[in-house]
């Protein structure tokens, strides 16, 4: 019954917050002390959707900084919410000299790794923990911000939400139908004495 309209602590709110956040803002959480509780369960729902907006809020102002024209955040948007938009296609951004250097390195290292675990049974625990910290630094490389042209960044906006594991989640680069540029129709051609051409 204690737990009864509370939130778990592996809720996708209460990671994007964090424990200690929430217990500085003065939430309360009820642990169990003789079962496995997940992180407990935190009694104070309204304080920790206040800290979630106040958090997704900041950080929708540090996207507006970008130049989009339009920025909504919320901790969930229902599924469709872009229907009807138009995407723009960024291109990732170009690596640095330090980038390219610094990835040359992690791939000589996993290269050197990996030879020298040739022909073993089984992998030393300390070797497959640093196989599986260059993996992740590979994925981050590939992960690089997009580029988009300035014009449609006037035009476009972003989507700021939390993903299931309580990520921030970042949408950019859509463009509502009515921020379209307008497209002029031509004026009919007109004949000599001013009357509209015949086809």
């Amino acid at each position: 019954m204690l737990t009864e309209g509370a939130v778990r602590a592996s809720d996708k709110r209460a990671q994007f917050v964090g424990a200690e956040a929430y217990e500085e803002a003065g939430g309360v959480i009820l642990r169990d002390l003789f079962q496995s509780d997940e992180g407990g369960w935190w009694q104070d729902v309204g304080l920790l959707d206040r800290l979630v907006a106040d958090k997704l809020a900041r950080e929708a102002d540090a996207i507006r900084t970008e130049g989009w024209h339009w920025v909504e955040a919320m901790p969930e948007f229902p599924y469709g919410h872009s229907y009807g938009m138009r995407r723009l296609q960024g291109e990732a951004e170009p690596f640095t000299e330090a980038q390219m250097a610094t990835r040359q390195a992690l791939q000589t290292e996993y290269d050197a790794l990996e030879v020298s675990c040739k022909g073993l049974d089984e992998i030393p625990e300390e070797t497959d923990q640093r196989l599986a910290e260059i993996e992740t630094a590979f994925a981050a490389f590939e992960k690089r911000p997009l580029v988009y042209d300035a014009d449609e960044v006037a035009r476009a906006g972003a989507f700021v939400s939390i993903d299931g594991s309580g990520n921030l989640r970042i949408e950019r680069g859509f463009v509502r139908p009515e921020d379209e540029p307008q497209v002029e129709a031509p004026e009919p051609e007109t004949g000599v004495n001013g009357a509209e051409a015949d086809d």
